[in-house]
């Protein structure tokens, strides 16, 4: 076995020494980060008649979008254009044809579909004419992964020519990953010694290692509401009533003794003072793609390093009478789900990934895999153990992992839900006030739509000795424009690099931007302003912001439009 590892040792070293003398590939832009932002980001350079090259550190590219969250976050849908609008009017031309649906008849899923929103909207006390107004487009908002995977491959196909696609390689976060002169990158380096030099960079990540090694500015955590002016920041007890415990549930090891120690993952610390300013972020979660189809369906399996503690909690939240399905699935074409977190206790992480964006990667891995296990042992609970009321366990076993998603991964998930990381801080920082439209700004790449959301970040004691959530926020927004101050860094940090999704915000307007149809927006928006600054000779914040709005527009990228007030709950 010694033989054998010194002999894997001297392979990689040979091979690390060879790829450092390769000279560097050389590209018009490089980007790095394989997600949805990515993507439209290389397309767009392609179809501008420049060269890319597309680093993605995994195997497989999409993040999020081939990742499990095919029911699209956005709000409205108007505010959604150009290469990202293209990709959903695929997804609709896709399900239009009868041989790709196999589980269910395309009429059975539209009614189904037709019904449930019918339901919330009833729920929600809203009617057709109190929701904002959507054009009727062909386009389709829910799907199964492995078709957006499709989808995104034959996009990444037709500009083969323009565009190079390279898996597998990771951005050494030592010393020299990064090459600069003066404020300008002139290449990156892979942990492999691979590089690629290039006129302009995008950093499309979702933990922003790339903006981070450049020396960028950036942020991590909530900001105090007193930084940016803001009421939604910083931490928010008072605020938190959704995902909420409604129960009194004891959080020690020995139910009603502090001094027996505290069950796992409540922050003993307790939350902070209120609206003030910390380092943690929001939770993170796997996006299961999930059937109720029997011939599909994996049934739960209860991982090998079962903790039982850790689902001590969940266990008495039922035994006070929180009796709640804790979990939302949504309905995807063919009898599967995209599901998420819901209630007090679920598939949030809460409090397990405060150190993940600023994490060597093998510190992410144990962190990732730590989210994985949480995950795993929580559904295999939901539906086996005896202390969980009847009705719950009965729907963890009418829905399982679907056995044809993911057929690489064991079916589980690939992409974590990395809900935030770092995020830039720029001449501009888009902040609550842009989401209300308190603030609009003149220079807008795109739009935001959704809800401010923030997940719960943390779990704490109270006085009386019981435990809560915080950190959840979930506040209306008006359609909104996103500054192009906001996707590049200042001039004094880089002058030709641009971050779609690691964005200049605060912690709070984020909630509302990271979601995946905007980050598309962005990314084209940032290949735009990419191609422009090389086209004009000039740093990426010298560029013509009249002709880049110009070209957007052309491209079919929504920019901005009055939205009627919001309409009180």
């Amino acid at each position: 076995m010694k033989r054998y590892r010194l002999i894997f040792a001297i392979l990689t070293a040979l091979t690390s020494a060879f790829a450092a003398q390769t000279p560097p590939a050389t590209f018009d832009v490089v980007i790095y980060g394989g997600t949805s932002a990515g993507i439209a980001s290389a397309i767009q350079v392609a179809r501008m008649g420049k060269t890319a090259v597309l680093i993605e550190p995994t195997q497989f590219l999409g993040g999020l979008t081939t990742g499990g969250l095919g029911a699209t976050d956005i709000g409205n849908k108007r505010a959604i254009g150009g290469v990202s609008r293209e990709f959903y009017g695929r997804v609709w031309q896709h399900y239009q044809q009868p041989e790709t649906w196999t589980r269910q008849t395309r009429e059975d899923y539209v009614s189904r579909r037709a019904a449930l929103v019918r339901l919330r909207e009833v729920a929600r006390g809203e009617t057709r004419q109190t929701r904002e107004a959507e054009p009727d487009e062909k386009t389709m908002w829910t799907f199964e992964p492995h078709v957006a995977t499709k989808i995104y491959d034959q996009m990444l196909h037709e500009v083969r020519e323009k565009v190079t696609v390279v898996k597998g390689e990771r951005l050494n976060l030592a010393r020299g990953g990064v090459v600069k002169q003066g404020a300008r990158i002139t290449r990156i380096v892979m942990e492999s010694g691979r590089s690629f030099e290039g006129k302009m960079f995008i950093d499309a990540t979702y933990e922003g290692d790339l903006l981070a090694k450049a020396g960028v500015s950036y942020h991590v955590g909530r900001e105090a509401n007193t930084v940016y002016g803001e009421t939604l920041n910083g931490v928010q007890v008072a605020h938190t009533v959704s995902h909420q415990f409604r129960k009194q549930v004891d959080p020690y090891i020995k139910a009603g003794d502090p001094k027996s120690g505290v069950l796992p993952g409540i922050n003993v610390d307790g939350p902070g003072e209120e609206f003030s300013g910390d380092r943690k972020v929001q939770a993170y979660n796997f996006r299961m793609c999930t059937t109720d189809v029997p011939e599909n369906r994996r049934a739960w399996e209860k991982p090998a390093n079962y903790d039982p503690q850790w689902f001590e909690l969940l266990l008495r939240n039922f035994e006070a009478g929180d009796d709640r399905v804790p979990w939302n699935p949504v309905w995807m074409p063919n009898r599967k789900t995209d599901t998420n977190n819901n209630y007090a206790i679920s598939t949030d992480f809460i409090g397990q990934n405060w150190d993940y964006p600023e994490a060597d990667y093998a510190s992410r891995a144990k962190i990732w895999r730590a989210h994985e296990d949480w995950q795993k042992g929580l559904m295999w609970t939901l539906a086996n153990n005896p202390r969980v009321p009847e009705k719950v366990r009965a729907e963890f076993q009418r829905l399982a992992l679907a056995k044809d998603e993911f057929t690489d991964n064991d079916n589980w998930p690939r992409q974590l839900y990395v809900r935030e990381a770092r995020r830039m801080i720029s001449d501009y920082v888009m902040t609550e006030k842009n989401c209300t439209r308190a603030e609009v700004v003149p220079d807008s790449v795109g739009m935001g739509a959704y809800n401010m959301d923030s997940h719960n970040i943390q779990r704490f004691i109270t006085k009386e000795g019981f435990v809560r959530n915080e950190g959840d926020v979930q506040v209306r927004v008006r359609p909104y424009p996103i500054s192009f101050r906001s996707i590049r860094p200042k001039a004094s940090d880089c002058t030709n690099l641009l971050a779609p999704t690691c964005l200049s915000s605060s912690h709070i307007a984020f909630g509302s931007i990271r979601m995946e149809p905007v980050f598309m927006v962005l990314g084209q928006s940032s290949a735009t302003a990419a191609v422009h600054a090389i086209e004009q000779g000039v740093d990426i914040q010298k560029i013509d912001p009249a002709k880049l709005q110009v070209r957007l527009e052309k491209d079919g990228q929504m920019l901005d439009f009055e939205s009627p007030p919001l309409v009180p709950r």
